[in-house]
Protein backbone atom coordinates (compact mmCIF):
# COMPACT_ATOMS: atom_id res chain seq x y z
CA UNK A 1 0.00 0.00 0.00
CA UNK A 2 1.56 3.19 -1.08
CA UNK A 3 2.61 5.85 1.88
CA UNK A 4 -0.75 8.36 0.70
CA UNK A 5 -3.39 5.25 0.57
CA UNK A 6 -1.85 3.91 4.39
CA UNK A 7 -2.76 7.44 5.74
CA UNK A 8 -5.99 8.09 4.00
CA UNK A 9 -7.61 4.65 4.60
CA UNK A 10 -5.80 3.02 7.99
CA UNK A 11 -4.70 5.96 10.02
CA UNK A 12 -7.63 6.51 12.97
CA UNK A 13 -7.53 9.89 13.70
CA UNK A 14 -11.15 11.63 13.31
CA UNK A 15 -12.08 13.92 10.77
CA UNK A 16 -14.94 15.79 12.55
CA UNK A 17 -14.05 19.25 12.91
CA UNK A 18 -11.33 19.52 10.19
CA UNK A 19 -12.68 21.48 7.56
CA UNK A 20 -11.79 24.26 5.98
CA UNK A 21 -13.35 27.38 7.71
CA UNK A 22 -14.97 30.12 5.28
CA UNK A 23 -18.42 31.49 5.01
CA UNK A 24 -17.79 32.39 1.67
CA UNK A 25 -16.24 30.84 -1.29
CA UNK A 26 -15.13 32.79 -4.60
CA UNK A 27 -13.74 29.94 -7.35
CA UNK A 28 -12.23 30.99 -10.05
CA UNK A 29 -11.44 28.70 -12.93
CA UNK A 30 -7.78 28.59 -13.71
CA UNK A 31 -6.53 25.66 -16.51
CA UNK A 32 -2.88 24.43 -16.55
CA UNK A 33 -0.58 23.43 -13.73
CA UNK A 34 -1.20 24.48 -10.12
CA UNK A 35 1.76 25.33 -8.06
CA UNK A 36 1.92 25.19 -4.02
CA UNK A 37 0.38 28.35 -3.64
CA UNK A 38 -1.80 28.33 -6.48
CA UNK A 39 -3.18 32.01 -6.50
CA UNK A 40 0.43 33.30 -7.13
CA UNK A 41 1.61 29.72 -9.20
CA UNK A 42 -0.28 28.99 -11.94
CA UNK A 43 -1.23 30.55 -15.30
CA UNK A 44 -3.58 33.07 -12.76
CA UNK A 45 -1.59 36.46 -13.39
CA UNK A 46 0.36 36.85 -9.94
CA UNK A 47 -0.65 39.91 -9.37
CA UNK A 48 -3.97 39.32 -9.61
CA UNK A 49 -3.62 36.02 -7.00
CA UNK A 50 -1.34 38.70 -4.52
CA UNK A 51 -4.49 41.31 -5.11
CA UNK A 52 -6.93 38.37 -4.15
CA UNK A 53 -5.00 37.51 -1.09
CA UNK A 54 -5.34 40.95 0.02
CA UNK A 55 -8.34 42.03 -0.69
CA UNK A 56 -10.07 39.58 1.09
CA UNK A 57 -7.70 39.04 4.07
CA UNK A 58 -10.34 39.41 7.35
CA UNK A 59 -13.15 39.33 4.87
CA UNK A 60 -14.55 35.35 5.67
CA UNK A 61 -14.45 34.74 1.53
CA UNK A 62 -11.73 32.21 0.37
CA UNK A 63 -10.38 32.14 -2.92
CA UNK A 64 -9.63 28.83 -4.78
CA UNK A 65 -9.10 28.37 -7.96
CA UNK A 66 -10.55 25.36 -9.90
CA UNK A 67 -10.57 23.63 -13.22
CA UNK A 68 -12.29 19.99 -14.53
CA UNK A 69 -10.89 17.15 -14.58
CA UNK A 70 -9.19 15.30 -16.98
CA UNK A 71 -6.22 16.32 -19.35
CA UNK A 72 -5.78 20.28 -18.25
CA UNK A 73 -4.84 22.19 -21.09
CA UNK A 74 -1.46 24.59 -20.98
CA UNK A 75 -3.00 27.40 -22.25
CA UNK A 76 -1.97 31.23 -21.39
CA UNK A 77 -4.46 32.78 -24.41
CA UNK A 78 -7.40 34.69 -22.73
CA UNK A 79 -10.67 32.14 -22.79
CA UNK A 80 -13.59 31.94 -21.31
CA UNK A 81 -13.43 30.84 -17.45
CA UNK A 82 -16.07 29.83 -15.23
CA UNK A 83 -16.76 32.09 -12.02
CA UNK A 84 -18.27 31.01 -8.65
CA UNK A 85 -19.28 32.68 -5.26
CA UNK A 86 -20.89 30.50 -2.44
CA UNK A 87 -22.22 31.64 1.13
CA UNK A 88 -22.69 28.46 3.22
CA UNK A 89 -23.95 29.47 6.61
CA UNK A 90 -27.46 27.55 7.31
CA UNK A 91 -30.54 29.15 5.85
CA UNK A 92 -29.00 31.60 3.63
CA UNK A 93 -26.11 29.72 1.70
CA UNK A 94 -26.24 30.88 -2.46
CA UNK A 95 -24.40 30.01 -5.42
CA UNK A 96 -23.79 32.89 -7.95
CA UNK A 97 -21.90 32.24 -11.09
CA UNK A 98 -20.85 34.13 -14.15
CA UNK A 99 -18.31 33.82 -16.93
CA UNK A 100 -15.39 36.07 -18.04
CA UNK A 101 -12.21 36.31 -20.21
CA UNK A 102 -10.54 38.28 -17.77
CA UNK A 103 -10.19 37.19 -14.68
CA UNK A 104 -9.51 40.88 -13.64
CA UNK A 105 -13.15 41.41 -13.20
CA UNK A 106 -12.98 39.83 -9.42
CA UNK A 107 -11.11 42.56 -8.52
CA UNK A 108 -14.11 45.06 -8.28
CA UNK A 109 -15.99 43.00 -5.74
CA UNK A 110 -17.13 44.13 -2.33
CA UNK A 111 -15.36 41.23 -0.40
CA UNK A 112 -16.46 42.26 3.27
CA UNK A 113 -20.61 41.86 1.61
CA UNK A 114 -20.17 38.98 -0.12
CA UNK A 115 -18.35 37.26 3.64
CA UNK A 116 -21.20 38.83 5.50
CA UNK A 117 -23.42 36.84 2.88
CA UNK A 118 -24.66 39.90 0.79
CA UNK A 119 -24.07 39.16 -2.85
CA UNK A 120 -26.05 42.16 -3.51
CA UNK A 121 -27.51 40.72 -6.84
CA UNK A 122 -24.34 39.74 -8.29
CA UNK A 123 -23.92 37.48 -11.48
CA UNK A 124 -26.96 35.24 -11.77
CA UNK A 125 -28.32 32.46 -9.47
CA UNK A 126 -26.58 29.14 -9.76
CA UNK A 127 -29.69 26.61 -10.38
CA UNK A 128 -27.56 23.54 -11.62
CA UNK A 129 -26.77 20.28 -9.73
CA UNK A 130 -24.81 20.44 -6.10
CA UNK A 131 -21.21 21.57 -6.83
CA UNK A 132 -18.66 19.20 -6.14
CA UNK A 133 -14.94 20.13 -5.59
CA UNK A 134 -12.58 17.34 -5.17
CA UNK A 135 -9.05 18.31 -3.91
CA UNK A 136 -6.21 17.68 -6.27
CA UNK A 137 -3.52 19.53 -6.26
CA UNK A 138 -0.28 17.40 -6.38
CA UNK A 139 2.35 20.44 -5.69
CA UNK A 140 0.39 20.92 -2.15
CA UNK A 141 0.17 17.26 -1.59
CA UNK A 142 1.24 14.08 -3.47
CA UNK A 143 -1.99 12.40 -2.19
CA UNK A 144 -4.42 14.96 -3.26
CA UNK A 145 -3.27 14.13 -6.64
CA UNK A 146 -2.48 10.58 -6.39
CA UNK A 147 -6.14 9.98 -4.58
CA UNK A 148 -8.29 13.02 -5.79
CA UNK A 149 -7.73 13.24 -9.55
CA UNK A 150 -9.02 9.28 -10.40
CA UNK A 151 -11.97 10.29 -8.22
CA UNK A 152 -12.85 13.50 -9.31
CA UNK A 153 -12.87 12.06 -12.92
CA UNK A 154 -14.74 8.81 -11.84
CA UNK A 155 -17.65 11.64 -10.73
CA UNK A 156 -17.57 13.56 -13.54
CA UNK A 157 -17.82 10.30 -15.82
CA UNK A 158 -20.85 9.57 -13.31
CA UNK A 159 -22.39 12.93 -14.40
CA UNK A 160 -21.56 15.17 -11.34
CA UNK A 161 -21.19 18.53 -11.43
CA UNK A 162 -17.71 17.87 -10.55
CA UNK A 163 -14.52 20.68 -10.07
CA UNK A 164 -10.97 19.77 -9.10
CA UNK A 165 -10.02 22.24 -6.75
CA UNK A 166 -6.28 23.88 -5.30
CA UNK A 167 -6.87 23.55 -2.07
CA UNK A 168 -9.31 22.80 1.48
CA UNK A 169 -7.05 21.92 4.12
CA UNK A 170 -6.52 18.26 5.67
CA UNK A 171 -4.80 16.77 2.69
CA UNK A 172 -4.07 13.40 5.51
CA UNK A 173 -8.00 12.97 4.66
CA UNK A 174 -7.99 12.80 0.83
CA UNK A 175 -9.26 12.12 -1.15
CA UNK A 176 -11.67 15.32 0.23
CA UNK A 177 -13.77 17.19 -1.23
CA UNK A 178 -16.80 19.61 0.00
CA UNK A 179 -20.23 19.66 -1.73
CA UNK A 180 -21.92 23.29 -2.54
CA UNK A 181 -24.21 24.97 -1.83
CA UNK A 182 -23.94 23.86 2.22
CA UNK A 183 -20.04 23.51 2.19
CA UNK A 184 -19.56 20.28 4.12
CA UNK A 185 -17.26 18.75 3.55
CA UNK A 186 -15.60 15.12 3.32
CA UNK A 187 -12.86 13.05 3.82
CA UNK A 188 -11.38 9.45 3.16
CA UNK A 189 -13.92 9.97 0.16
CA UNK A 190 -15.27 7.49 -2.16
CA UNK A 191 -17.37 7.66 -5.36
CA UNK A 192 -20.59 6.02 -2.80
CA UNK A 193 -20.22 8.19 -0.88
CA UNK A 194 -19.65 11.31 -2.83
CA UNK A 195 -23.09 10.17 -5.17
CA UNK A 196 -24.64 9.59 -1.88
CA UNK A 197 -23.66 12.88 -0.64
CA UNK A 198 -24.78 14.83 -3.70
CA UNK A 199 -28.14 12.90 -3.62
CA UNK A 200 -28.90 14.27 -0.03
CA UNK A 201 -27.86 17.78 -1.37
CA UNK A 202 -30.35 17.81 -3.60
CA UNK A 203 -32.82 17.27 -1.12
CA UNK A 204 -31.63 19.97 1.04
CA UNK A 205 -29.84 17.10 3.29
CA UNK A 206 -26.14 15.99 4.24
CA UNK A 207 -24.38 12.75 5.02
CA UNK A 208 -23.14 12.27 8.15
CA UNK A 209 -20.47 9.27 7.03
CA UNK A 210 -16.91 10.64 6.86
CA UNK A 211 -18.27 14.14 7.08
CA UNK A 212 -15.17 16.81 8.49
CA UNK A 213 -18.04 20.00 8.91
CA UNK A 214 -18.98 22.77 7.16
CA UNK A 215 -16.65 25.60 6.34
CA UNK A 216 -19.62 28.00 7.64
CA UNK A 217 -18.17 27.33 11.15
CA UNK A 218 -14.94 27.27 13.55
CA UNK A 219 -13.57 23.64 13.94
CA UNK A 220 -14.54 23.51 17.41
CA UNK A 221 -18.43 24.54 15.86
CA UNK A 222 -18.03 21.97 12.94
CA UNK A 223 -17.29 19.01 15.72
CA UNK A 224 -20.42 20.10 17.96
CA UNK A 225 -22.44 20.42 14.59
CA UNK A 226 -21.90 17.07 14.15
CA UNK A 227 -21.87 15.74 17.26
CA UNK A 228 -25.50 17.15 17.82
CA UNK A 229 -26.54 15.31 14.67
CA UNK A 230 -25.38 12.23 15.02
CA UNK A 231 -26.94 12.25 18.52
CA UNK A 232 -30.19 13.14 16.77
CA UNK A 233 -29.53 11.20 13.42
CA UNK A 234 -30.20 14.70 11.75
CA UNK A 235 -29.27 15.20 8.26
CA UNK A 236 -31.67 18.08 7.05
CA UNK A 237 -28.86 20.91 6.15
CA UNK A 238 -30.05 24.02 7.33
CA UNK A 239 -31.88 22.04 10.58
CA UNK A 240 -29.04 23.32 13.40
CA UNK A 241 -27.16 26.42 13.55
CA UNK A 242 -23.90 27.64 15.56
CA UNK A 243 -25.71 30.43 17.94
CA UNK A 244 -21.91 31.13 19.61
CA UNK A 245 -19.23 29.18 20.54
CA UNK A 246 -16.65 30.61 23.46
CA UNK A 247 -13.58 29.88 24.23
CA UNK A 248 -13.37 28.36 28.00
CA UNK A 249 -9.77 27.44 28.02
CA UNK A 250 -7.70 29.52 25.05
CA UNK A 251 -4.69 27.61 23.09
CA UNK A 252 -1.47 28.33 24.67
CA UNK A 253 0.77 30.66 22.64
CA UNK A 254 4.14 30.31 22.60
CA UNK A 255 6.39 33.48 24.13
CA UNK A 256 6.65 35.36 20.00
CA UNK A 257 2.51 35.07 20.04
CA UNK A 258 2.39 32.22 17.46
CA UNK A 259 0.46 29.09 17.86
CA UNK A 260 2.66 26.19 19.48
CA UNK A 261 4.39 23.55 16.79
CA UNK A 262 2.51 20.09 17.20
CA UNK A 263 -0.72 20.99 18.79
CA UNK A 264 -1.60 21.92 22.86
CA UNK A 265 0.88 22.16 25.44
CA UNK A 266 -0.02 19.06 28.38
CA UNK A 267 -2.57 20.18 30.73
CA UNK A 268 -3.65 22.98 28.82
CA UNK A 269 -5.82 21.89 26.34
CA UNK A 270 -7.68 24.97 24.62
CA UNK A 271 -11.86 23.79 24.82
CA UNK A 272 -14.83 25.73 23.77
CA UNK A 273 -18.02 25.93 24.78
CA UNK A 274 -20.74 25.63 21.40
CA UNK A 275 -24.13 26.28 21.16
CA UNK A 276 -26.07 24.59 18.92
CA UNK A 277 -29.74 25.75 17.99
CA UNK A 278 -32.58 23.38 16.36
CA UNK A 279 -35.21 25.23 13.91
CA UNK A 280 -37.79 23.47 15.93
CA UNK A 281 -36.24 25.97 18.73
CA UNK A 282 -34.61 23.00 20.87
CA UNK A 283 -30.97 24.30 21.86
CA UNK A 284 -27.75 21.95 23.52
CA UNK A 285 -24.45 23.32 24.97
CA UNK A 286 -21.80 21.24 23.73
CA UNK A 287 -18.54 21.15 25.62
CA UNK A 288 -15.26 20.52 23.53
CA UNK A 289 -11.30 20.18 23.61
CA UNK A 290 -8.73 19.61 21.18
CA UNK A 291 -7.16 16.71 22.37
CA UNK A 292 -3.41 15.17 21.53
CA UNK A 293 -4.46 11.76 22.99
CA UNK A 294 -4.20 9.51 19.57
CA UNK A 295 -1.61 7.57 17.29
CA UNK A 296 0.77 10.18 15.78
CA UNK A 297 -0.47 11.41 11.99
CA UNK A 298 1.25 13.56 10.05
CA UNK A 299 -0.07 16.83 8.84
CA UNK A 300 0.24 16.16 5.54
CA UNK A 301 0.71 12.83 3.10
CA UNK A 302 4.51 12.12 3.47
CA UNK A 303 5.70 14.16 6.02
CA UNK A 304 6.91 13.23 9.64
CA UNK A 305 4.72 11.55 12.54
CA UNK A 306 3.64 14.12 14.94
CA UNK A 307 1.22 14.61 18.00
CA UNK A 308 -2.29 14.73 16.72
CA UNK A 309 -4.49 17.99 17.66
CA UNK A 310 -8.32 16.60 17.00
CA UNK A 311 -11.11 18.29 18.05
CA UNK A 312 -13.26 15.97 20.89
CA UNK A 313 -16.53 16.72 22.11
CA UNK A 314 -16.96 15.16 25.52
CA UNK A 315 -20.95 16.58 26.70
CA UNK A 316 -24.10 17.30 24.86
CA UNK A 317 -26.40 19.20 27.41
CA UNK A 318 -30.37 20.04 26.32
CA UNK A 319 -30.83 23.41 27.77
CA UNK A 320 -34.38 23.80 26.24
CA UNK A 321 -36.67 20.74 24.93
CA UNK A 322 -39.86 21.10 22.98
CA UNK A 323 -40.79 17.90 24.57
CA UNK A 324 -40.09 18.63 27.68
CA UNK A 325 -42.25 16.17 29.13
CA UNK A 326 -40.16 13.25 27.70
CA UNK A 327 -36.83 15.06 27.92
CA UNK A 328 -35.74 16.52 31.51
CA UNK A 329 -34.42 20.01 30.51
CA UNK A 330 -30.65 19.63 32.22
CA UNK A 331 -30.08 16.59 30.17
CA UNK A 332 -26.51 15.47 29.81
CA UNK A 333 -25.03 13.19 27.62
CA UNK A 334 -21.65 12.39 27.89
CA UNK A 335 -19.15 11.72 24.89
CA UNK A 336 -15.95 9.45 25.66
Amino acid sequence: MSTCAAVSRESAEPVAGTAATARTWLLIEQTGPWGGNALTDSHLDPDIGRALEAATDGTDVRVALIRRPGRHADCHAASPRRLFAAHTAPGRSWIRSTTVTDPRAVLGLDFTALGAGDHGGLWEPYVGEPLVLVCTNGKRDRCCALLGRPLAAELAASGAETWEITHIGGHRFSPTLFVLPYGYAYGRASAHLVKDAVEAARDGRITLDHCRGRSAWSRPAQAADLAVRELLREERADALDVVRADAVRPEPRRTDGRAPVGGPVAGSAPAWSVAIAHTDGRLWRVAVEQRADGAPAPASCGAPLGPPARMAVTSITAITSTHAATRPASLVVPVP
